[in-house]
């Protein structure tokens, strides 16, 4: 989303190392964390690309479709996990809306305000969203820190500690409301 360069840059920072360090939970032992990595880092480099700013790279027109024909086919496959996790139903309420931002800017790349018309309800509904999640995942953030970090049996991989996928996925949803905010 194109707002001004030092805040995208910010967000593009962001979302890359989210993806970076998704990437690396991806090796972990437990198949349910490596999959749930794999959605993960493919939404931030994707939260990535959409945020560098335009100043610094304006995409073709064709390529905001491309955006929402990905997320799309991702949004079709976390439709199929949904039934069984509460994760899984968060990362299509996502992929949803990266479908949805890469909709309006395709429709209307070079504006994305509104004018005075207010908020568009998908888009304060899926603000509404994300800003709970953020806050409700913060809280949960906040006790999680006894982990023992080792890389011996009896400790936890720091690719598998919950308070730093707990972290990733607060600093997306962070990012997904900076996004919506944008459009």
């Amino acid at each position: 989303m194109h707002g001004s360069a030092s805040p995208s840059w910010l967000l593009v920072a962001l979302c890359a190392a989210t993806g970076v360090y998704c990437l690396l939970r991806m090796r972990s032992s437990v198949e349910e964390q490596r999959r749930a990595a794999g959605g993960e880092a493919f939404m931030g480099f994707g939260m990535a690309a959409m945020a560098v700013p335009a100043a610094v790279f304006t995409p073709p027109a064709w390529a905001w479709s491309a955006y929402g024909a990905l997320f799309g086919v991702t949004a079709l496959r976390a439709l199929r996990s949904a039934r069984t996790s509460p994760h899984h139903r968060h990362h299509l309420v996502g992929t949803v809306a990266m479908v949805y931002m890469s909709v309006v800017m395709a429709v209307s790349p070079g504006s994305h305000h509104h004018g005075g018309a207010g908020v568009p309800p998908l888009t304060g509904a899926l603000l509404l969203y994300f800003t709970g999640y953020v806050l409700l995942s913060g809280v949960r953030l906040v006790p999680a820190g006894a982990a023992t970090v080792s890389g011996t049996p009896g400790g936890t991989a720091w690719g598998d500690r919950p308070e730093l996928a707990r972290a990733c996925r607060l600093s997306m949803g962070i990012a997904m409301v900076a996004m919506l905010l944008t459009i």
